[in-house]
């Protein structure tokens, strides 16, 4: 009896291991089944489902507004300013761009003076009304402001004279009454010292068949002495070729203020451009050194470069003629050799 005892105490681990794999066993088996159905379950793609919303592609921007320019890949504040016949500092600073070289595609430029013809639209600023007239604001019952005509009142406002308001309906109106006399004209101006040469009224039916400024609005010279290597075609070269040799002296065509002067413009080389009145500017590329900062006001025949190669398979001066930032044939405007 004893060593039956003895014999049943020796199993008990024995049978106790037993059970232990056998719940180990049945434990993996309903892992093993969960996996099974979890790796089983269907996968649904929601985006291919009736009704599901596929990512739309952005609209795209839409023209920008006059005397605005929208920031393409490539573009450079120097080139914008070129393209538009302004001083890239102007741009920068009716931008409030702090680095010039920080600008960003689809980035809407001012390119005109604010408040200038064709540049209303101010991003966040209310414009006037069309029409010039300024808006004003007043408390009701104000007394109006000066020169204001009150309803009803046949009055001109301050500093209107009498001449330049309509008759009242009816009234006998003498010939040439109420006609203001013609403003006088005034010359325009191209910098200090220069002379500016009046255009000639054009007889009637006469027309313009250059398609830019009539010639002789400024009075332009060459710019360096040479054999003219290539023409204007406004596709491949936005102005004329000049050959020379390295060193040869490049001369302002007319009088004017440098606005520019640089070598930022990718294929121009060592560039200067001059601003000579609010339509036009010329522009000399491809220089060996500048001799002419921005800022500088040079006079019509002082030489401002020293010809050379840069950015170029060649030395020549590429002479560029703009009117309103619009490349046109500079031989239309200079002289005969």
């Amino acid at each position: 009896m004893s060593m039956l005892r003895a014999m049943q105490r020796t199993r008990l681990p024995v049978d106790l291991t037993v059970a232990q794999r056998s719940v180990c066993v049945v434990v993996l088996s309903l892992l093993t089944a969960c996996a099974t159905r979890l790796d089983q379950a269907p996968v649904v793609d929601y985006s291919t489902q009736p009704g599901a919303m596929a990512a739309q592609p952005p609209a795209p921007l839409g023209p920008p507004p006059p005397g605005y320019y929208r920031v393409k890949p490539g573009d450079t504040l120097y080139r914008i300013a070129l393209e538009n016949g302004q001083n890239y500092r102007d741009i920068a600073a009716w931008n409030n761009l702090s680095d010039p070289n920080q600008i960003e595609v689809d980035q809407l430029l001012r390119v005109v003076p604010p408040g200038a013809n064709g540049a209303a639209y101010t991003p966040g600023v209310a414009t006037a009304p069309v029409g010039g007239g300024a808006v004003e604001s007043a408390p009701l019952g104000a007394p109006p402001p000066a020169g204001a005509i009150a309803p009803g009142s046949g009055a001109p406002p301050a500093g209107v004279p009498p001449t330049a308001m309509a008759p009242p309906p009816g009234a006998t109106v003498p010939p040439g009454a109420g006609v203001p006399p013609p403003a006088a004209a005034v010359p325009p101006t191209y910098g200090p010292g220069s002379t500016a040469t009046m255009i000639p009224p054009q007889p009637p039916g006469a027309s313009d068949t250059t398609g830019a400024a009539a010639p002789g609005s400024i009075d332009f010279a060459w710019p360096a002495r040479g054999p003219v290597l290539n023409g204007f075609d406004d596709a491949q070269n936005k102005g004329i070729n000049i050959g020379g040799a390295p060193g040869d002296p490049v001369r302002a065509a007319a009088d004017g203020r440098v606005v520019y002067a640089g070598n930022g413009l990718r294929g121009y080389g060592n560039l200067i451009i001059i601003k000579h009145d609010a339509t036009f500017l010329t522009a000399y590329a491809h220089n060996q050194a500048l001799m002419v900062k921005e800022g500088d006001v040079v006079t019509k025949g002082q030489q401002i470069a020293q010809m050379g190669n840069t950015d170029s398979d060649r030395v020549m001066l590429h002479f560029e003629v703009r009117r309103d930032g619009k490349p046109v044939d500079p031989l239309k405007y200079l002289p005969p050799q």
